[in-house]
């Protein structure tokens, strides 16, 4: 692929080694020529100095026949800006943004723009690290934070011999895979659990903290009913 990557700081550097040494065909843009010292030692890609929203850069830099952009400079404003140029004046099809406030980051996703909430991102990945499973969100799907996120829940030992799909609460959240003894399956109708299996619930983000209870309370005659 022919990429842009718009802003030379630290993830910027990183993503453009990376792209490079993969074998695609990589321009990155700062508007400091002292920020290209970041990338990596035997980086083949292409070096522009400019504004990344500048239309005369982009265009050096090959907008018009990009197959991708990712935009993480320091600031919101520019990324967006640069990240809606490439999406609705050039059709670029790939485009990525960072966004550090997560309260934007839904609502540019409207106009076709993959964004990454740094700040929120950053939140759930220290909670993955240091809490256990079954209270963390495995991961988001939909714009900006996520419409319905990914859980996983612990079947208790009142729940032996119910079965999987009954856990499920339409339109709340639907139970998505289950893991016994390392193995993961989607599963079928009539599949039982057994205490200590792990449920994967895709949830409404909104029902998080009542499918978290739902599940802890979980028993034979609870789920069927």
């Amino acid at each position: 692929m022919h990429v842009i990557v718009a802003g030379c700081g630290r993830v910027g550097a990183a993503l453009a080694s990376a792209l490079d040494a993969e074998g695609h065909d990589v321009v990155i843009i700062d508007r400091e020529e002292s920020a290209f010292q970041r990338l990596e030692e035997g980086y083949g890609g292409g070096l522009l100095r400019g504004i990344v929203f500048d239309q005369h850069t982009l265009e050096e830099a090959g907008i018009a026949e990009a197959d991708a952009l990712i935009a993480v400079t320091s600031g919101d404003n520019s990324n967006v800006v640069v990240a809606r140029t490439a999406r609705e004046r050039y059709g670029v099809e790939r485009v990525v943004a960072r966004i550090y406030d997560p309260e934007r980051a839904s609502f540019f996703e409207r106009y076709g723009i993959v964004t990454v909430a740094s700040a929120r991102w950053t939140v759930e990945e220290v909670r993955r690290a240091l809490l256990p499973p079954t209270e963390v969100v495995d991961a988001a799907l939909g714009t900006g934070a996520g419409d319905v996120v990914l859980i996983t829940c612990e079947v208790p030992e009142d729940a032996a011999g119910l079965e999987a799909l009954a856990a499920s609460r339409p339109g709340c959240w639907t139970v998505a895979a289950v893991t016994r003894e390392g193995r993961t399956e989607v599963p079928e109708r009539g599949a039982l659990v057994h205490p200590g299996d792990l449920l994967h619930l895709a949830v409404d983000r909104d029902r998080l903290d009542e499918a978290r209870a739902h599940c802890a309370a979980l028993t034979t005659t609870a789920g069927r009913a």
